[in-house]
């Protein structure tokens, strides 16, 4: 029986329904022991603490199957005899901060961001809380399907690699978690910062940071009204938080709030609204921070790292103030790895992932939301203001669901359409098809001046998409 053939990581760890391929317990708990093998060898001599074990922390959001996970992996990382600190629900970026702050040896955050309740994910951080890199998935993979094909052998000897007695590794839960990522956010502020009188509604879509993000805010003084905080197991992203932005936009009108706050299921991503209640994108919060840390003078090398998703009107302006616009492959992982490569500081996605280097290691929603309303307060403009000076090209998405993620080159009906839609463009916009790496999805995206011309084009490529690999065709 051949196991290499099946991936288990896609762009953004692990992910899939849970209780069936991958995310069931048996492969969580072999993902567990190989992520304890791999990630302690490599950090060998580097663990920096006196504790006799390696410790590895564990966060989730708040989906109903986080519990079976979360077990299967503290089991497979305590038979390897490594300790696991559990933290409870808790942001992504909480868990990367948190493996830095307490000199753990790696991170686990089990959740499947923006999905729904039903999905499942394993994102996995490094000792110094980066996600980790192709190669080191690769080698996780290897270990796992190593491990089943050895179970599944006849007469296969027990493993004489694994610790015993005493050795075994223990569980303990981490009270704090919460509050230290709280004083973390806070102290990436400049002294004497307070949001005392600012009315604000908070989004979190029933997930991971439900607790910390009111927290956070009313220790700042803001007024909080909240939205998405009444999580159940089974109602994470459900018609609220970061996909649903139009629920924290009308409590901005119906309250007279400043901004609205959505964040997504794991709270890695953020999605605004202004005072008026229009929406405002990933793009835009990524232009109004770029252009204000260009003034402070701390975007290094006077460039910003995003993907192909971005508007191509946010690459226009940027460079119209001198910034460059780098883009790396889809996936925030991606971005990150492109800024630590160039020396970049700042970097982040449509979809509302922000990273700044000099504060984190991953995108973190609650971080980008402090950011612009720190520029608010300091410039007196209304996020309203703010947001016009990201002036944006018409876009428009249309996302098919597949049952195969086949070349664009091998279906010549949608090929001919995407060529017909470029010869339109002529150079004014542009065409973007790509496959996503944590769902059966294609998305068709255009951009242009006419939001009529590429709505139709985008609605032929996706129906061509839909007739030659849909999953009713």
């Amino acid at each position: 029986m051949s196991f290499g053939v099946k991936r288990l990581f896609g762009t953004d760890g692990i992910r899939g329904m849970a209780n069936r391929f991958p995310m069931n317990a048996e492969i969580a708990m072999q993902v567990g022991m190989a992520t304890a093998k791999v990630l302690l060898a490599r950090a060998g001599g580097t663990r920096r603490t006196h504790y006799p074990k390696p410790r590895i922390l564990i966060g989730k959001d708040t989906r109903i199957s986080c519990y079976m996970i979360e077990q299967a992996l503290t089991s497979g990382i305590c038979a390897m005899g490594a300790d696991v600190l559990l933290t409870g629900p808790l942001p992504t970026p909480a868990i990367a901060f948190l493996v830095q702050n307490m000199r753990a040896d790696a991170g686990i955050v089990v959740s499947a961001s923006h999905n729904p309740y039903h999905d499942n994910g394993i994102k996995i951080f490094d000792h110094e809380g980066y996600k980790l890199p192709d190669k080191i998935e690769h080698q996780i993979e290897k270990i796992v399907w190593d491990s089943i094909a050895a179970c599944a052998r006849l007469g296969e000897e027990e493993p004489t690699d694994r610790p015993i007695n005493e050795t075994i590794g223990r569980t303990v839960r981490l009270e704090d978690a919460g509050g230290r990522y709280v004083v973390a956010l806070k102290n990436s502020l400049p002294a004497g910062f307070h949001l005392q009188d600012v009315r604000l509604v908070v989004d979190c879509a029933n997930g991971a940071a439900y607790k910390v993000a009111p927290m956070l805010f009313r220790e700042l003084g803001a007024q909080v009204i909240t939205r998405g905080c009444e999580p159940d197991g089974t109602n994470i992203n459900k018609g609220v938080g970061a996909l649903y932005p139009e629920l924290a936009a009308g409590a901005v009108v119906e309250f007279g709030a400043k901004v609205g706050i959505s964040l997504d299921g794991d709270a890695d991503r953020l999605i605004l609204s202004d005072e008026t209640g229009a929406v405002v994108n990933g793009d835009q919060i990524m232009g109004i921070c770029a252009l204000e840390l260009h003034r402070e003078g701390k975007l290094a090398h006077d460039t910003v790292v995003s993907t192909p998703m971005s508007n191509m009107g946010l690459e226009v302006h940027l460079q119209k103030h001198g910034i460059q616009l780098l883009r790396a492959n889809v996936g925030d992982r991606y971005v990150l790895e492109e800024m630590r490569k160039g020396g970049y500081s700042f970097g982040g996605e449509q979809s509302g992932h922000l990273i700044f280097g000099q504060h984190g290691s991953t995108g973190d929603g609650l971080l980008a939301a402090l950011k612009v309303l720190e520029i608010m307060l300091r410039t007196g403009k209304p996020l309203s203001e703010l947001k016009k000076q990201i002036p944006l090209f018409p876009q428009v998405r249309e996302d098919v669901r597949v049952r195969e993620k086949r070349a664009v080159e091998d279906i010549p009906q949608v090929q001919k359409l995407v060529q017909e839609a470029e010869k339109a463009l002529n150079g004014r916009g542009r065409v973007f098809i790509r496959y996503s790496g944590t769902e059966p999805l294609v998305r068709v995206m255009l951009e242009g001046e006419d939001l009529k011309m590429i709505r139709q084009h985008a609605k032929k490529i996706a129906a061509a998409f839909a007739k030659a690999v849909g999953v009713d065709s």
